[in-house]
């Protein structure tokens, strides 16, 4: 019901950038220009040893971190639309090394349950559907796979570092019952919002190569280029992982 809400807060209420606050507009130009950057490879310092590559539109600053924010945590669901179509550039921009011939498949990584409660939405898997809706319009066969599931509870990433991220969300990921099939021989791209220190990904490409590497059968060959190929994409990532891009 809260999701419902958040819907209806935004149609009645006034509305205002999500970038910059600028009245009458839930977007200005300006703001929206910063999203159509050329997507980039990005790299956190210090790199997790799971991170795949990551592509990324925008550092996570100014309008830009406004914006996410304003989705993520304010109901700003008006703006999935630029931040899904942002999210599929950074797609477009690494899926062609996702190896395999199939469907590509986003697979979105899941918010904490407490947070998602707390938000009314999930911000991730939304912007994920936004993008694959983009990515079809383009003529690319995208739909987004929500095949992560969480093990156990995780800490507040608030105010973490680094090295105690990773830790907080070591073995935290696990991939649905039966959902190893629906990834064999597909071109898969784990997508978030937002790329800080990478540990939510890290974690997330964990949990997908332990089922596309795992066990034997007649589909090896298709769990290999599942775990080879595996990419992610976000809209930002923190300044300093652009600072740190080598293309």
């Amino acid at each position: 019901m809260r999701g419902w809400r958040r819907e209806i807060v935004g149609l009645v209420l006034p509305v205002a950038c999500g970038g910059c606050g600028r009245p009458r507009t839930e977007l200005c130009e300006e703001c929206a220009a910063v999203l159509a950057a050329v997507p980039r490879r990005v790299r956190p310092t210090p790199e997790p040893a799971d991170l795949p590559v990551v592509h990324a539109v925008a550092p996570y600053e100014n309008a830009v971190r406004a914006m996410l924010l304003a989705h993520k945590e304010r109901g700003a669901l008006g703006l999935a639309g630029v931040l899904g179509a942002a999210l599929a550039a950074a797609v477009r921009a690494g899926a062609g090394h996702a190896g395999g011939e199939g469907p590509l498949l986003l697979v979105p990584v899941p918010s904490a349950r407490r947070a998602t409660a707390r938000r009314g939405h999930d911000p991730a898997r939304r912007i994920a559907a936004a993008a694959a809706a983009e990515l079809r319009r383009g003529g690319s066969p995208a739909r987004v796979l929500a095949v992560l599931r969480q093990r156990r509870a995780v800490a507040d990433q608030a105010g973490l570092g680094a090295r105690e991220r990773q830790a907080n969300l070591a073995g935290a990921l696990l991939v649905a019952d039966g959902a190893r099939g629906l990834l064999d021989g597909a071109r898969v791209v784990l997508v978030d919002d937002l790329l800080t220190t990478g540990s939510s990904l890290a974690e997330a490409a964990r949990a997908v190569r332990a089922v596309s590497c795992g066990g034997g059968g007649g589909a090896a060959d298709g769990r290999r280029t599942v775990a080879a190929g595996l990419r992610a994409a976000v809209v930002a990532a923190s300044p300093t992982a652009f600072d740190r891009n080598r293309n």
